[in-house]
């Protein structure tokens, strides 16, 4: 895996970057909700409750992977490394197909 990154200097850099920013702000969302209560601030929307807030801390964790393979498929493909292209775009793939499967199946469940 690491001779491949060093083929793509760019690729490492910019997937380094985006991971430590995304990191970063789903944590300060994280924290943000868990502030929330103790702040006690009047006025806050019903929208804005901790829970929700939390739980967009945490897909924005989840998606982070995911962002990570879409941004592998670009760099790929621009550069012409069509085989590495196609293995991101069938990861890919299999992501969103898990992804489909798993809320198909939460829907069918009883109760």
């Amino acid at each position: 895996m690491t001779a491949d990154f060093v083929r793509h200097p760019r690729l490492e850099r910019l997937l380094a970057r985006v991971l430590r920013s995304g990191t970063w702000l789903a944590s300060g969302v994280i924290a943000l909700g868990l502030a929330l209560p103790v702040i006690d601030w009047p006025g806050i929307p019903p929208a804005l409750t901790s829970p929700r807030i939390i739980t967009a801390g945490i897909a924005l964790l989840i998606f982070l992977p995911v962002l990570r393979v879409v941004l592998m498929l670009i760099v790929f493909f621009r550069e012409g490394d069509y085989r590495f292209g196609a293995i991101a775009t069938l990861v890919l793939v299999i992501i969103v197909l898990g992804a489909a499967l798993g809320m198909h199946e939460v829907g069918s469940l009883p109760g």
